[in-house]
């Protein structure tokens, strides 16, 4: 299948559409929590974040749609819009639920070049999907909350991965219907994009630990921690990566980029102990024969 043919549109675009489900915040089987659970998931930093962004998304692809002139794109694009806000209101029903203590800041102002912000927040989705996949599972695997919390969220995961197969397949539409279907120059513009994304993120990072203070690291998060390393993360979101997308149409073109500088940074961490210890067999050699 030719990449930025009409078969391409109609495939990527059906697929997302045909696979949606709704969510109902009110309808979801919210669980009792009361002590050290109800505690733990105030005390998590990024909820406002997370609503924020929702709201942010949503609000850029409304302002975006008008400028889609395929039918058929602007109608699974604005259906993109439509789960995003939806997740908005999941946020928002969770934290009053909850009594999560958020400051109400409003989300950032829409920037001016609006198809760039859509472009920059489809990149940041598979970012923060990619990542989100082996903290959903590390995080799910020691109990940090209960099950039906993640149940819960898992619908939103599966919304997620939904959402950036999608935008991987219509950025590469996009650039092909401008003559830059070359696969080297979607490498590069990912790569570009990514960079941006790297940045967020650690911004995003910088402010919860402003806000949070220590209390988060230094008592709800031990359970999470417990047996955490970054080899642990890497091949967690490897194997979560591989699983989810497993599902999908193998015609649709999937995230690669980020998948593959995980795989090589996982081999090179996995080499750090062999040097060591080839080391320590050379030392205990020298010795022996000294």
């Amino acid at each position: 299948m030719k990449i930025g043919s009409q078969t391409h549109k109609e495939l990527f675009c059906r697929s997302f559409m045909e696979s949606h489900q709704n969510i109902e915040p009110e309808q979801l089987m919210w669980p009792k929590l009361d002590g050290p659970e109800l505690e733990r998931l105030r005390q998590i930093p990024f909820w406002e974040e997370a609503l924020n962004t929702e709201l942010e998304a949503g609000a850029k692809i409304d302002t975006y749609l008008p400028m889609i002139t395929d039918p058929l794109v602007r109608e699974a694009v604005a259906l993109m819009g439509e789960e995003e806000a939806a997740h908005g209101r999941l946020f928002q029903y969770m934290i009053q639920h909850y009594g999560i203590d958020v400051s109400g800041h409003p989300p950032a102002k829409l920037p001016t070049n609006i198809e760039q912000a859509f472009i920059d927040f489809g990149y940041g989705e598979c970012l923060d999907a990619f990542l989100g996949f082996g903290l959903f599972k590390i995080a799910r695997q020691s109990g940090f909350l209960p099950e039906p919390m993640f149940t819960i969220f898992d619908r939103l995961l599966q919304d997620e991965t939904r959402h950036i197969v999608f935008f991987v397949n219509w950025v590469a539409y996009l650039q092909a219907s401008r003559g830059r279907e070359a696969k080297l120059f979607r490498g590069i513009h990912s790569l570009w994009h990514y960079g941006k994304a790297v940045q967020r993120v650690l911004a995003v990072i910088g402010r919860s630990s402003e806000q949070s203070g220590n209390s988060f690291s230094a008592t709800e998060a031990s359970v999470f921690l417990d047996g955490f390393s970054v080899e642990k993360l890497i091949s967690t979101c490897l194997q979560e990566n591989a699983r989810r997308m497993s599902f999908f149409d193998d015609r649709l073109l999937q995230p690669e980029l980020l998948p593959s500088l995980a795989q090589v940074a996982l081999s090179g961490i996995k080499l750090v102990p062999k040097r060591q210890s080839e080391n320590t067999d050379k030392n205990l050699s020298k010795v022996e024969n000294s």
